[in-house]
């Protein structure tokens, strides 16, 4: 599974915005590692610095200097629409009669193709495949009409599907979100401005307050002085579609989303799971690094209650939680595996057994997800070759069984382990002596939300967006995916 994109927006009452602007995108680097970029407005003209690669890499000394401008808008990508190269990177640029744009999107649009046709048959210039660009024209020609307000709600009016942005017109910093709030946007307040980013870690790294989340359907618009920011709520709808997977995997542990600390989030899927589907085995451990909240809630409910629900005895600690892998922190993403044997060896790579904590003993491993398959069954075989007695295997999120079409790019329905085979047959092909996964009402129970006000598309195949894929009208035949585990002799 890959990383989505991450947005910021500053504005600042006098000092140069590039460098809180690089911080922010330093904090989001987790949210996408393709390419980077900065765009400022220093009240005359818009400076634009953008390129392939992770932010330390794209900017230097000489580029965070160059960018002038005390208001100003970042952008870190991992492609989920348009093409992998400098042509698709943010933020995008736009100048036109009424000023210029820099805009970027996390997000994924699901109308885009449609817009693009309709503009382009009006004489737009489109230099990209991504759905960005898209909105950029849209934006622009809205503007040449109406003032920001009406060009903005223009917009909102046309494109379709999941969108957090910022935008910077001239130096006028805003923010929007899409009507039912799919992808998070937040708001700072800084010594001398004022901040928009995907996550509140990025606020946090400035040393700023965070004020609220930018609300479904609302337009933030950043004051040029740094004294505060305007609010329009430009669509109202009755229910959210909050992404699930932003507290199960994507967003920053320290990260406040949508009023949810996500490591508590994560601690309270974890007690969840236990609750379902725990087993009582001597060691409970997570798979570093993004199961360890969850083993930790795991853990914490183990010691208050058994297995069967029943209140713990004084004497009885429960299922003891310990680093029992450990994680190579220096081999990245990008490492590449050639063959099979190769691939399967990466896994000994990035984790290293403790043999002393399971070695005869039997295992608990906590993850938050099992995408292909693939890594799920090598860690099995790694934990039962370093002598684990039995290896259970708990999931703190209900089974991907369909792809994300509102922008993370997890795989195809082809690819996902779950979208045609049971409990029972991913615990065989895995390996593991038991598997259970979290049900689609503890997830909403555990993040304070109804089932309703929630994206679970890729866990039910069931989209808050008209989604244009026959494949997405199929129905999968699966078993019922919470409570009890499921285990060798099922």
């Amino acid at each position: 599974m890959t990383e989505k994109c991450g947005v910021v927006g500053v504005s600042l009452e006098a000092r140069s915005a590039a460098r809180p602007l690089y911080y922010a995108l330093y904090a989001l680097q987790h949210r996408g590692q393709e390419s980077a970029g900065i765009v400022t407005h220093d009240g005359f003209q818009q400076h634009s610095h953008v390129e392939m690669g992770l932010v330390g890499d794209v900017f230097d000394e000489d580029d965070i200097d160059s960018l002038a401008g005390s208001a100003g808008v970042g952008h870190v990508r991992y492609p989920t629409a348009g093409s992998v190269d400098s042509s698709c990177a943010q933020p995008f640029s736009v100048s036109f009669k009424s000023g210029s744009l820099g805009l970027a999107h996390n997000g994924n649009l699901v109308n885009a193709d449609e817009i693009r046709d309709e503009l382009a048959g009006l004489g737009h210039a489109f230099t990209s495949d991504g759905d960005t660009e898209v909105i950029a024209h849209d934006l622009a020609r809205n503007l040449l009409e109406e003032d920001l307000v009406r060009a903005v709600k223009r917009t909102m009016g046309r494109i379709h599907g999941s969108y957090a942005l910022t935008i910077s017109h001239d130096d006028t910093i805003m923010g929007v979100r899409d009507p039912l709030g799919n992808r998070p946007l937040c708001i700072g307040e800084l010594e001398d401005g004022y901040v928009l980013a995907s996550e509140s870690a990025a606020i946090d790294t400035l040393d700023g307050d965070r004020v609220r989340d930018v609300r479904p359907g609302e337009l933030v618009v950043l004051r040029e002085d740094g004294s505060g920011f305007d609010s329009y709520q430009l669509v109202e709808e009755e229910r959210t579609a909050h992404c699930f997977f932003e507290h199960v995997y994507f967003a920053r542990p320290d990260s406040r989303i949508d009023g949810t600390l996500v490591y508590e989030a994560r601690r309270e899927l974890g007690r969840r799971l236990w609750e379902e589907s725990g087993v009582e085995t001597d060691v409970v451990m997570p798979v570093p690094d993004s199961g360890r909240a969850f083993a930790s809630g795991y853990a914490d409910g183990a010691a208050e209650t058994t297995a069967d629900g029943d209140p713990r005895e004084e004497d009885d600690p429960g299922v003891e939680f310990a680093e029992g892998l450990m994680k190579n922190r220096y081999v990245g993403r990008t490492f590449i595996m050639p063959t099979q044997d190769e691939r399967e060896r990466a896994v000994r790579l990035k984790l290293n057994p403790i043999k002393s904590t399971i070695e005869g003993k039997t295992v608990t491993v906590i993850d938050d997800s099992i995408v292909r398959g693939t890594t799920s069954t090598q860690l099995v075989n790694l934990l039962k070759d370093c002598g684990a007695a039995e290896v259970h295997v708990r999931i703190g999120a209900p089974p991907i069984v369909a792809p994300c079409y509102m922008g993370i790019d997890m795989a195809t329905r082809e690819e996902l382990i779950a979208a045609d085979r049971s409990v029972a047959e991913i615990r065989e092909a895995i390996g593991a002596d038991s598997l259970a996964y979290l049900s689609h009402e503890a997830v909403a129970e555990a993040l304070g939300e109804s089932r309703a006000d929630l994206c679970l598309g890729c866990v039910t195949g069931e989209y808050p967006y008209d989604i244009e894929d026959e494949a997405t009208d199929r129905e999968v035949d699966r078993p019922e995916i919470g409570g009890a585990p499921v285990g060798a002799d099922d």
